[in-house]
């Protein structure tokens, strides 16, 4: 077994008996036990009842953090002509059509959002297993392909997290950074977890939100009150 730290062993005893706590309690909670030398990531866990093998139960969305996220946002734009400059002036770190494919193709994927116009889509969807798993390919349904390349551009750079629900019905999401002001965390939270709310599927019987989890990115998780994280 492996041993655990003295660091890792004081932030789970101050976790012990503490559940289904409100937002603020569990944000002052994770903040004070973070004691790594970088700037840890809030992340969010909310378990659904919905399976998403079935269409009519699949969750997916996009929610622009009110904070931000604390991260920088590297995009890729596939484009071309006055919409690949387009790109290029709103801040895209990478844009191609053709070379940018044949990049990806060979393993390298150097950016945390795509983005593609509607005519590039054949040559998106030839990287369809390399971006699909990495939930990094272009959908029109959250924005990523569409002719307003500006807009999307600066909403991936100005906090915009996209979200879909795994194979075991959960979302996951990161909401912010330790160092953030715990206010600032607390709004974060509540806005994803509306914006998950809103996504719920036409397919979705009986409980929909059925757990919601808090932890930095090497801290112990906590769950928090579902009614307190959506602000009923």
């Amino acid at each position: 077994m492996a041993k655990v730290g003295k660091r890792t062993r004081s932030a789970r005893e101050a976790f012990v008996g503490k559940e289904n706590i409100t937002v603020e309690e569990a944000v002052t909670l994770i903040k004070a036990n973070a004691k790594t030398k970088f700037d840890e990531t809030v992340e969010i866990a909310v378990n659904l009842g919905v399976d998403p093998r079935h269409a009519d139960q699949m969750v997916r969305g996009k929610v622009s953090l009110p904070n931000g996220t604390g991260k920088t946002m590297r995009v890729a734009v596939f484009a071309r002509g006055d919409k690949a400059d387009e790109a290029k002036a709103a801040g895209a770190d990478i844009v191609g059509a053709e070379d940018l494919m044949e990049t990806v193709q060979g393993g390298k994927i150097e950016f945390d959002r795509c983005i593609a116009t509607p005519d590039m889509m054949p040559i998106v969807g030839r990287l369809g297993k390399i971006l699909g798993p990495r939930n990094l390919m272009p959908n029109p349904k959250i924005g990523t392909v569409t002719m307003d390349v500006k807009e999307a551009v600066e909403a991936a750079k100005g906090g915009e997290v996209q979200f879909k629900v795994e194979k075991a019905g959960v979302v996951h999401a990161g909401v912010g950074k330790v160092s953030f002001d715990d206010a600032k965390l607390v709004e974060n939270v509540r806005a994803f977890v509306d914006a998950v709310q809103k996504a719920k599927p036409t397919g979705a019987k009986g409980a929909y939100l059925k757990k919601v989890s808090l932890s930095s990115t090497m801290g112990p998780g906590v769950s928090v009150d579902i009614d307190n994280a959506t602000g009923n």
